[in-house]
């Protein structure tokens, strides 16, 4: 026999449907600490299924109005065309991730899922637990007679089970606040809604606050299949994921442009979701500027090999010193690497910094002075033409800078950075950067640190060609350059 409660023993029929309820949910904490996984700009649940119906029976006993939706492949559709839908999706406390659909975008997107946590398969977990805690259910929605059908198969597997009333889903929207009234008239702690998607996620989110049940869950056509009206896919077929095959098979026409049209939509619109998520577009955007850096670089280093052998001649000829100097500088990620310049100082310079750090012109991290007297005659010439830094072409061309990025630190520079100038690191280093082609050494070092880190935040080809251009201007002027 069907266990129920009498709706008008419990509470008066409509004046607790129309009292606000300014309920306090003293399970906020643990909403919050419960693993999401964001798809879609949704947040699902990770989990298993015995956790969750353990975790919604425990809700049911709070005083608050928990809601709890599922996501799928045909919800994602829905959602792209039906802002009242999405805004609902969004204002849940808890969405579980349901169907192959959903593993296929997070698998697509790099996220992690747990178990598929569709409602046909969680209804009787949850029933199971809500029949030993003691906690009733109410059932409201499908054609009439089939979530009475429906509770009546659940009551049989588990006789303890409170079923607090049913009722199909047909009724005029001015009939809304007579329903609501039934519902919490019932005593009900779960509430189960099987209106279909959008309509009962919407009914769902515009009524929260006038339930008094403690779990509130839009379940869709599940009762359909505990009712007997419609058969389940074999578990063979749910077990690789082909149970919408089945179902297609069992109602053609109604589900034809929800599962022909609609999945292909679906899975483009995955395709674009995870190439958001990965960041692909930044990605190849990133690959095509250092595979342009290498070939440019390539291609510069061999115009510009007769100005290398001109400048090389005049460094040899003013002190017999070596042409190049090479420095570990820190690369992308903190990496060191091996930088080349042309030699524009004495071949002892770096042994007479300590004598002179003291006189640096410029506050913070980096040394900078106007009139180093470790500059040699030539190397003024080559600093003031910023044609020092032209063999940074071959870190270029061997991949360890670019040509647009931040410029390469010291790593004794990179000790002192604080946490924002980190984020400097990020990145490839560069030949020529914002703030070399807006003053270079006359920018304040921290400065330096934020145009860098907009770069990288903001960086594109565009961008790059722009401060290219820029360079030139820059190195005629030669503002800053010392």
């Amino acid at each position: 026999m069907l266990k129920r409660f009498e709706a008008d023993t419990v509470f008066p029929l409509l004046d607790t449907a129309m009292q606000p309820q300014a309920r306090r949910n003293p399970f906020a904490e643990t909403l919050r600490q419960i693993p999401r996984a964001r798809l879609f700009g949704l947040d699902l649940v990770v989990s298993t299924r015995a956790h969750v119906a353990d975790e919604l029976v425990a809700m049911a006993r709070s005083s608050e109005c928990v809601t709890v939706q599922f996501v799928n492949a045909h919800c994602v559709n829905i959602a792209q065309t039906n802002p009242a839908y999405r805004d609902a999706l969004a204002r849940a406390d808890f969405l579980l991730p349901d169907g192959s659909g959903m593993a296929i975008a997070a698998s697509l997107a790099g996220a992690q899922l747990g178990e598929n946590l569709n409602g046909t398969d969680l209804f009787p977990e949850l029933c199971r637990r809500a029949a030993e805690r003691g906690q009733s259910i109410y059932l409201l929605g499908g054609k009439p007679g089939i979530a009475t059908a429906a509770a009546q198969a659940m009551v049989d597997r588990y006789p303890a089970l409170r079923i607090a009333g049913t009722r199909d889903g047909f009724w005029n929207t001015g009939d809304d606040d007579r329903v609501v009234a039934e519902i919490n008239a019932s005593g009900a702690a779960i509430v189960l809604v099987g209106l279909g998607v959008p309509r009962q996620e919407i009914w769902i989110d515009q009524f929260r606050d006038r339930l008094m049940a403690h779990v509130v869950m839009g379940v869709g056509g599940l009762f359909d299949y505990y009712s007997g009206a419609i058969p389940r896919a074999p578990a063979a077929i749910r077990r690789v994921g082909c149970e919408w095959m089945w179902r297609l098979a069992q109602e053609p026409r109604r589900l034809f442009a929800r599962y022909v049209l609609g999945n292909p939509r679906f899975l483009a619109s995955a395709l674009v979701h995870a190439w958001q998520a990965r960041d692909l577009s930044a990605r190849v955007s990133l690959t095509m500027k250092h595979g342009a850096d290498r070939i440019a670089a390539g291609i510069a280093l061999l115009l510009l090999s007769p100005l290398f052998l001109l400048v090389g001649a005049a460094i040899r000829l003013e002190d017999g010193g070596p042409v190049f100097f090479r420095q570990t500088r820190i690369g992308a990620n903190g990496r060191p690497f091996r930088m080349w310049k042309f030699r524009s100082m004495v071949i002892d310079a770096e042994a007479r910094l300590a004598a002179i750090r003291a006189m640096s012109e410029r506050d913070g991290t980096c040394f900078k002075m106007k009139r180093d007297p470790r500059v040699t005659r030539i190397g003024a010439v080559l600093r003031r033409l910023s044609l020092d830094e032209l063999p940074q072409l071959i870190n270029i061309f061997a991949g360890d800078m670019s040509v647009v990025g931040p410029r390469p630190a010291l790593p004794r520079e990179v000790v002192g950075y604080h946490d924002d100038a980190r984020e400097r690191l990020t990145g490839k280093p560069g030949l020529t950067c914002i703030w070399q082609v807006s003053g270079r050494a006359d920018i304040p070092f921290e400065r330096q640190v934020e145009l860098d880190v907009m770069y990288l935040r903001t960086r594109s080809l565009l961008t790059d060609l722009v401060l290219i251009l820029r360079t030139v201007p820059a190195i005629i002027t030669a503002r800053g350059a010392y």
